[in-house]
């Protein structure tokens, strides 16, 4: 008769470290991807910073954004769904923001209402640099972290309560970013 050592019973793997301890939260790479769609995907905040101008307003339109696609990452914030929503989701910014600074749209322009029709870079542009440089910077990049980070993963009640919890914060900021666009910034 043999000794079964500890290590060959299967119990090892209950004291190391495991996929619900090394795998990062769900909720940081929603926090990573909103950012990064209403700040780095801002074409005006880049502007503003090249020219010196006021960063006020297209700081919160940045906010408001970034509220915005926690909002929807929050609600397709599940296991098979939240890294192809965060993929789409940074295609499109990279998209906008290619053609809102090939077509150099200031900020006024591109808040009117239907001109997110015109933010998009026009055929033509695609063959030019710039609109392929903005998609490999702000959408493959990410999308690789994106695809190549691993999610923790969390049990059905819990993932329903923190995206619940990533909608609510999400509304609070887009509530309040909205709110102090409308009292900061004249009409």
């Amino acid at each position: 008769m043999s000794l079964k050592l500890f290590r060959h019973t299967g119990f090892h793997s209950i004291l190391a470290p495991g996929e619900t301890r090394v795998a990062l939260h769900p909720g940081w790479m929603l926090l990573a991807a909103a950012l990064w769609l209403g700040f780095a995907c801002n074409v005006w905040l880049w502007q503003g910073l090249l020219r010196g101008e006021s960063l006020l307003r297209p700081a919160l339109l940045g906010a408001q954004v970034a509220a915005v696609a926690g909002l929807v990452l929050s609600l397709l914030g599940w296991r098979r769904t939240f890294k192809l929503a965060t993929t789409l989701l940074l295609l499109a910014g990279a998209l906008l923001a290619g053609g809102a600074w090939i077509q150099q749209l200031p900020l006024e322009a591109a808040l009117q209402d239907g001109a997110l029709a015109r933010l998009l870079p026009p055929w033509a542009s695609l063959m030019r640099w710039q609109v392929p440089a903005f998609i490999a910077v702000l959408w493959f990049l990410p999308c690789l972290w994106v695809w190549n980070a691993q999610l923790r993963r969390l049990a059905g009640p819990v993932q329903l309560r923190k995206n619940l919890l990533g909608m609510a914060l999400s509304a609070a900021v887009l509530a309040g970013a909205h709110v102090a666009a409308l009292r900061l910034l004249p009409a």
